[in-house]
């Protein structure tokens, strides 16, 4: 006959565990997505980044929301395979820094810190100190330099070129910001109210409770878009 703790195991094996893999499976099945092609020197990219996008980690928003950062933006791609980066060769180095900083650290948490110091020093006219960046945020310079210098930096790159490619619509300037999917637009500094809107789950974040959360839509024909078109 199976004692009292045998029961309890059973119960646990056959019960608990499959309802918790259950419930973790809608968690992450409700969460929103959302995605931001940019390009490294553009100031509007550098500003949303750094004083808009970051409240997805400093508030409970980062609990139903999937951010995906997608550095490639106005990039072109020339006849003979070389990029032509819309503010100089600097944004193609720093755009591929960025692009093996989401790979070397699939971390949200620190891969953003790095690239939001990039940005911070671009805003500041400084981002030729980047590299200043890996002793103020503590992370190590190894693997974003043995991913530029052996070729991983240029594949990612070259992925995310062909993903930004296929946008449809197509992108017409940077940011260009996604809610699952849903160009934004120019309403893209609106990203809160669209995430918000769009979280179907049980768990709505307080930040998605407060009254000052409306989308208001911006026409372009209205006013000056703080954005860099292509």
């Amino acid at each position: 006959m199976a004692s009292h703790n045998q029961i309890s195991r059973i119960i646990i094996t056959f019960v608990l565990i499959p309802l918790l893999v259950f419930q973790c499976h809608v968690c992450s099945q409700d969460k929103v997505i959302l995605s931001l092609y940019y390009e490294s020197l553009c100031p509007y990219c550098a500003d949303f980044i750094v004083n808009q996008l970051v409240k997805v980690l400093q508030t409970d928003l980062g609990s139903i929301v999937n951010l995906r950062l997608v550095p490639w933006g106005n990039t072109q791609i020339a006849p003979n395979t070389s990029w032509i980066c819309q503010h100089g060769t600097d944004e193609c180095q720093l755009n591929t820094v960025e692009a093996c900083a989401i790979k070397v650290w699939s971390n949200l948490e620190t891969h953003f810190k790095l690239i939001s110091c990039i940005e911070q020093l671009h805003l500041q006219n400084k981002h030729s100190s980047w590299q200043s960046c890996f002793a103020s945020t503590g992370l190590n310079q190894n693997p974003i330099e043995n991913c530029y210098n052996n070729g991983l930096g240029y594949r990612l790159e070259t992925a995310y070129a062909d993903e930004t490619a296929k946008l449809k619509p197509a992108h017409r300037f940077v940011p260009w910001v996604l809610v699952n999917n849903q160009p934004l637009q120019e309403d893209y500094e609106d990203f809160i109210a669209y995430i918000c809107k769009a979280y179907k789950g049980r768990n709505k974040p307080q930040t998605c409770k407060t009254k000052s959360l409306e989308i208001n839509k911006i026409s372009a024909q209205d006013t000056n878009p703080r954005v860099c078109f292509r």
